[in-house]
């Protein structure tokens, strides 16, 4: 199962990752002051990116 976990990094901000059901941590957050405001990201995520549209903006070089 898919999961987001909260932690303190070494200069003690709040940060989140998503870690996929193997184990994998997919992507962190930027660092947070307050725990509160890493678990309102989180929510945020969860409620307006469930159908998120995808943009490459890389291009091919010829």
């Amino acid at each position: 199962m898919y999961k987001f976990e909260i932690y303190k990094d070494k200069s003690g901000e709040f940060r989140f990752r998503f870690v996929a059901s193997n184990g994998e941590k997919m992507f962190a957050s930027e660092g947070y002051a307050a725990k509160a405001s890493a678990q309102k990201a989180i929510e945020s995520i969860k409620k307006n990116a469930p159908g998120a549209e995808v943009v490459d903006t890389t291009t091919a070089v010829a």
